[in-house]
């Protein structure tokens, strides 16, 4: 059984992983960017260009509590497994997309913002780095869209409605809060994880934060306007489930629907940025 003090530490304030790739490692150039967040917190990541001329951008939002090159198993306390941004990364740069991955708040080198909130709070990171490529000569921007995976799919949803115009989302596993942590809770604690995982909720309050199980990714879902939205969801994954990101499909105005993708368990169903890569493609190539 974990440690039920590890794994409340590691919802309320992550696990910084190291940062040990770099675009490089599959042959990109690339350009260390640092931008603020909406709120002034200190944000970092890559930016990695097409080219010159203004283009078509795609950005990654990555999930909790990994970083900008994905999730390196191991380092929380429970068993989860490799996520890796990069390799897909290349398939869109060649498939001539610029693309910029960075670090939310309180994960790999960005600075840090107690405690997190899985896309409240988040979006204001994530507005930080649209704000930065509207900035960028090589993007055009009217061509943006996005890739976030778990946490970072909830966090595209709630910071896109004021980030717009995005042109398209690519929502990995988003999550609503409530059932994750409790599948999650059980899953590791039994029949008292429940408890324990809406115990955070005092923690929440103590620190003015939005309370976790207030959280639903479904209402800035709705607001989403002319985005179109292509939902990803594991068929095996034992902690979101495919009723929830269904909700946030039929709240969402410009919905593709949602890609039961076949999974053991939640991890495995991160795959399909590799195993879909050219679906993943030609989602941004007819949208950007």
């Amino acid at each position: 059984m974990p440690d039920p003090l590890a794994f409340a530490r590691v919802m309320v304030a992550g696990v910084r992983q190291p940062i040990t790739r770099t675009p490089a490692d599959v042959g990109l150039e690339y350009e260390d960017v640092v931008f603020p967040a909406t709120d002034g917190v200190t944000l970092r990541g890559w930016f990695v260009p097409a080219g010159t001329e203004p283009g078509p951008t795609v950005l990654w939002v990555h999930g909790w509590p990994w970083n900008r090159t994905g999730n390196a198993v191991g380092n929380v306390p429970w068993a989860d497994g490799d996520v890796d941004t990069l390799a897909c990364s290349r398939a869109l740069h060649d498939a001539g997309f610029h693309v910029m991955l960075f670090d939310l708040a309180n994960h790999g080198t960005s600075a840090r913002r107690l405690p997190l909130t899985y896309g409240v709070w988040e979006s204001r990171d994530y507005a930080g780095a649209i704000g930065h490529l509207r900035s960028r000569p090589e993007v055009d921007p009217a061509r943006i869209g996005a890739i976030g995976l778990s946490a970072g799919g909830s966090t595209i949803l709630y910071g896109t409605p004021d980030a717009q115009p995005i042109r398209a989302l690519l929502a990995i596993q988003p999550t609503t809060v409530g059932v994750f942590a409790d599948n999650m809770a059980r899953d590791a604690f039994g029949r008292l994880g429940t408890l324990l995982s809406r115990g955070l909720t005092v923690v929440y309050w103590a620190l003015r934060a939005p309370l976790p199980y207030a959280h639903d990714p479904a209402v800035p879902a709705a607001s989403l306007g002319d985005t179109v939205v292509q939902y990803v969801q594991g068929t095996g994954d034992q902690w979101g489930t495919m009723a929830d990101v269904e909700r946030m499909s039929r709240a969402t105005p410009r919905s593709l629907g949602v890609v039961a993708y076949p999974s053991t368990e939640r991890y495995s169903g991160y795959s399909y940025i590799d195993t879909h890569v050219d679906d993943v493609i030609a989602f941004f190539a007819d949208h950007l």
